[in-house]
């Protein structure tokens, strides 16, 4: 374990194709996603139709478990590309290339198991790669200030911080006592990560990770987001169907220190995930293994329910708005389906967030099945 933290010295961050294949039925055909693939898919929604298409898809190592969009190119920093960083049951991290259909390996992968096997008498174990997370890897966060920077959680305990030019692991953190399940950028220098020890921590980057403050939570941590219109706030949710909202200026007071701006009690189990409207302030999207979807109000720290929704997709384990399309919120459950749904077409909604904006028609459509 001395060795566990063996970045490389001297990095400073803050200062092929398939071809084309025949078969003769699907059955045959190993490409086409089963139930239990380890596959990512890859979305396209029509604009003005509700229907949503596979547009590729992609085979992975393990079983996927969290995601992170980017731009950053490897091969050329100044040339924004189109790329997915996935997160999986293996400690691996790997880096696809969205742009290129029928690719059957990553561009690159970050960290994991190392070819190379040493040897040793009387003991049996797997040898990492240097950095590497040794564990599953739960959350991911690109920052997109300092492009070429991404934050990975893991089931080991550990946050890190790995420049994408180099794919290497700049820093460890080791603020955790249990699995780390969410990290977020709040800022170009500022991490937050959030553990199954209830505990949120917020580090500082510009000295290399070693100051850190912590705010208490009464359950696991499922998700964590900074919302993009107030830069001293960030949300997180927790395993006991509660949300709770903090104000990062606390780390530096001593009245009340980590006390939530407010607790809601939002649903009935987890809230496994919550996304921030982009473009829109105070608006909240929850979702939670009780299966429900609900829409938030938060002026003025009150939080209040302004639409909920059964996507009949099971347990509910992803919910994001569209940077895009900022009223349209995607929704994946335990049933291996996805759901568009337009917010704005909820009168409620409409009413509250949309003045101003044109109608649209509800996507509430799941992908079609074969």
């Amino acid at each position: 374990m001395d060795a566990y933290d063996e970045e490389e010295d001297g990095l400073e961050l803050f200062s092929t194709g398939l071809g084309d294949l025949y078969y003769k039925s699907n059955e045959e055909d190993p490409y086409i996603i089963k139930n239990d693939d380890d596959v990512s898919i890859v979305e396209e929604l029509e604009d003005g139709d509700p229907n949503m298409f596979v547009h590729h898809e992609v085979p992975l190592s393990d079983f996927p478990l969290c995601t992170a969009w980017m731009d950053f190119n490897r091969q050329d920093g100044e040339q924004k590309g189109n790329f997915i960083a996935v997160g999986t049951m293996d400690p691996t991290i790997e880096i696809w290339n969205l742009d290129v259909v029928d690719e059957v390996e990553p561009h690159y992968v970050l960290g994991g198991v190392s070819k190379k096997k040493k040897k040793v008498k009387g003991k049996k174990g797997k040898t990492y790669k240097k950095g590497s997370h040794r564990s599953s890897v739960l959350g991911l966060a690109w920052n997109t200030v300092v492009r070429n920077a991404l934050a990975s959680a893991s089931a080991d305990k550990t946050v890190k911080v790995w420049d994408l030019s180099a794919g290497k692991c700049l820093v460890t953190l080791q603020h955790h006592d249990d699995k780390v399940q969410s990290v977020a950028w709040r800022s170009p220098e500022v991490l937050l990560s959030g553990s199954f020890d209830r505990t949120i921590a917020m580090t500082d980057m510009k000295d290399s990770g070693q100051c850190c403050h912590k705010w208490p939570v009464e359950a696991d941590v499922e998700s964590l987001v900074c919302d993009p219109h107030n830069e001293h706030s960030f949300v997180v949710s927790l395993e006991n169907g509660m949300v709770q909202a903090f104000d990062i200026r606390t780390a530096s007071s001593n009245s009340n220190p980590g006390q939530p701006i407010f607790t809601l009690h939002a649903h009935e189990k987890a809230v496994s995930s919550i996304s921030f409207a982009p473009s829109t302030p105070n608006f909240l999207a929850t979702g939670s293994t009780d299966k429900m979807v609900k829409l938030w109000d938060l002026s003025n720290n009150q939080p209040s329910c302004v639409s909920s929704l059964n996507p009949k997709l099971g347990a509910i384990f992803s919910v994001s708005f569209s940077i895009d399309n900022p009223f349209l919120l995607a929704c994946g459950g335990s049933k291996g389906k996805l759901k568009v749904w337009n917010t704005l077409s909820e009168p409620a909604v409409a009413n509250k967030f949309g003045k101003g904006r044109q109608n649209a028609p509800a996507l509430r459509n799941d992908p079609p099945t074969e």
